[in-house]
């Protein structure tokens, strides 16, 4: 059956009914392939957002770009401007972990955005580093507290990442923003991933929330060991005449290469 793009307000409805999925993609195959597979959310870069052929690869999915380069540096009048670039691109929503004053802004112009607390990595040196957030009463406190800034601020769901999951449940079950768990358990409001740990792609470190479903490393080594196999074959047959073949090759007629021989010799040549 035909699903329609939701919007903010689908997903909201949604909130304790079902759990909902959300893939952070970086190709137009991987953004077809969560649309076929029936992903809710996916968080895209911001080329790929631009990309003209996004949408006829995702048309239904609820789209929230993120990107490293706005992360950090980026002043609340720049943010602002691009997240209104990105919005006619056609995204539904913006992550935005800025300060809480670029959160009210764009909120304040009908942008929704998608906030991040617990373990924020871009800010992580205010919590101890990568590891886990709310492990204490005073830290879930200080998560809790996050939750209620983004609030107050007009976010409409967070990243809640490395949050004890009764942490997270509890907060998740007090609060109307729609609470995205990346390892921070089942009771929250949808589970996200990096489609390179689904996929089994990524050769460094996987993050203990992470689950591999295929193994893409493995394909890659073999299809470059075919890569590399086919490429010296074809060297092999320079080298030994076996390529090109008379099938590889246009022959001339007889009559005409006697022809432009004669004409050949006639020029001295």
């Amino acid at each position: 059956m035909a699903r329609n793009r939701p919007t903010v307000a689908d997903l909201q409805s949604l909130k304790g009914k079902r759990q909902l999925s959300k893939l952070r993609v970086f190709s137009l195959e991987e953004a077809e392939a969560a649309e076929r597979a029936g992903i809710d959310i996916i968080s895209v870069p911001y080329d790929l957002m631009f990309d003209p052929r996004f949408r006829d690869a995702a048309p239904t999915c609820f789209a929230i770009p993120g990107d490293e380069r706005i992360k950090l540096g980026a002043t609340t009048n720049e943010i602002l401007r691009m997240a209104v670039k990105l919005r006619a691109a056609s995204a539904d929503a913006m992550y935005c972990s800025a300060s809480l004053q670029t959160i009210r802004r764009l909120r304040n112009e009908h942008i929704p955005v998608c906030g991040h607390v617990g373990l924020i990595p871009a800010h992580a040196t205010w919590t101890g580093g990568f590891k886990a957030v709310g492990k204490t009463a005073e830290s879930a406190a200080f998560v809790w507290k996050q939750v209620k800034d983004l609030e107050a601020a007009g976010a409409f769901a967070a990243e809640i990442e490395v949050v004890p999951a009764r942490v997270a449940n509890a907060i998740s079950r007090r609060t109307p923003l729609i609470m995205i768990s990346m390892g921070a358990g089942a009771g929250c409001d949808a589970q996200y991933l990096f489609s390179e740990d689904v996929l089994g792609s990524n050769r460094g470190h996987y993050p203990r929330h992470a689950k591999r479903y295929r193994d893409f490393a493995a394909e890659f080594d073999r299809l470059q060991n075919e890569r590399i196999a086919a490429f010296r074959e074809y060297a092999d047959d320079i080298q030994s005449g076996t390529y090109p073949a008379p099938r590889h090759i246009v022959e001339a007629d007889a009559e005409e290469m006697r022809k432009f021989e004669a004409y050949l010799s006639s020029e001295g040549y």
